[in-house]
């Protein structure tokens, strides 16, 4: 009986008169059943050494033990395929798991199963990871209560499970650097990107313009038909930041408080030309691959300010009080459930077909996440 009890969260227990040994032992059998899950198996996308992710993943099975005290067993729905995740598969990024890891930073999934001592989460609820580095590429997983922050379960299932890193980035960057009021502008470069996507979106509820930098492309009409559709104020092609035109639009808008820049190079250096006194260049992404110059003129005459932000390391800054973390999502969902932000353009890959997703990843020009639905 006392190793029983040991695997187990005690529970008060009140033994009225007349109860036997029998009736007691009953009800502790079903606690220990209720409270702690036998050992199973997930299907994982797993790598033991870095390199290109279609090349070094593999689709296994892995054990995963009982759900602790402070724990949930959580099954995964949908989890997207991000340049971060790629990265961290190469082994370029900032951050990398040990070895052997399981892919994936983002996703949503649905609670199955709690610890006796979880008290902020319950079956049925869907959760996405407060941090990077979890492993989201797996059908089921055993986390940590303080590892997961709830959603709505009634969001579209897109848009929960790209909700934790592209919208989260955007929200802060509009958020963090400049005091930006309705009838002010925003320029970008990636704006097809889900970051793009997102800043668009959450601009126009705030009535925020944005001017939008695309690279040119034989579906440039139709993309940027797409992105006015969903807020974008005006899009132009890269070529555009270097012509007089910009003088012109600058004459039906005023200019840019704020720059977000996800590529480098030349059209980052475009980019900050056109922002107005004082204002900030954030940088977030570097696709381009190329490093950001700054010319003198803009920090002697415009005193610009150059930021740069990662969501992650934000997240990690407020882990010690997660109510700015929480402030944010219940906002990111209400603009979700108001129809004021959508999933960025998808394609859904069904879990084993994953290396279809990997590959269209990888590819250039690419203006779709790739999802894979468990």
């Amino acid at each position: 009986m006392w190793l029983r009890l040991q695997s187990v969260c005690l529970r008060k227990l009140t033994v009225r008169p007349g109860y036997v040994s029998g009736v007691f032992d009953a009800r502790l059998r079903r606690s220990v059943s209720h409270s702690a899950s036998r050992a199973a198996t997930c299907k994982a996308l797993q790598y033991n050494k870095h390199g290109e992710p279609a090349q070094v993943i593999h689709l296994v099975d892995v054990d995963y033990g009982p759900v602790g005290a402070k724990e949930v067993l959580v099954k995964i729905l949908a989890a997207p395929v991000n340049p971060s995740d790629v990265n961290m598969i190469q082994g370029t990024y900032a951050i990398l798991p040990d070895l052997p890891a399981t892919g994936g930073n983002e996703g949503v999934g649905e609670v199955s199963e709690v610890g006796c001592g979880v008290t902020s989460l319950k079956p049925g609820d869907w959760v996405i990871p407060k941090d990077a580095g979890l492993g989201t590429w797996r059908t089921a997983a055993v986390f940590s209560e303080d590892d997961v922050v709830s959603l709505p379960n009634d969001l579209p299932l897109l848009a929960a499970a790209t909700l934790g890193v592209n919208p989260c980035t955007a929200y802060r960057m509009l958020a963090d650097f400049e005091d930006l009021k309705p009838g002010d502008t925003v320029i970008q470069n990636a704006a097809n990107s889900g970051v793009g996507q997102a800043v668009i979106q959450i601009a126009a509820a705030r009535g925020i313009s944005t001017i939008n930098v695309i690279r040119d492309r034989p579906e440039f009409t139709q993309l940027s038909d797409r992105l006015k559709a969903i807020g974008a104020t005006r899009v132009i092609k890269e070529e555009a930041l270097r012509k007089p035109d910009m003088k012109e639009l600058f004459k039906t808008c005023p200019r840019p408080k704020l720059a977000l820049n996800g590529v480098g190079g030349k059209s980052a250096t475009e980019l900050l030309r056109h922002l107005q006194v004082g204002g900030s260049m954030v940088t977030y992404g570097g696709m381009a691959k190329q490093p950001v110059t700054i010319p003198v003129s803009a920090l002697i005459f415009k005193d610009v300010k150059v930021r740069g932000f990662w969501v992650t390391q934000w997240k990690r800054n407020q882990s010690h009080d997660g109510r700015a973390f929480r402030s944010m999502i219940d906002d990111l969902c209400s603009l979700i459930k108001q129809k004021k932000l959508a999933a960025p353009a998808c394609n859904e890959v069904h879990f084993e077909e994953y290396i279809k997703a990997l590959n269209a990843a990888m590819q250039p020009f690419t203006s779709s996440k790739n999802v894979l639905i468990m």
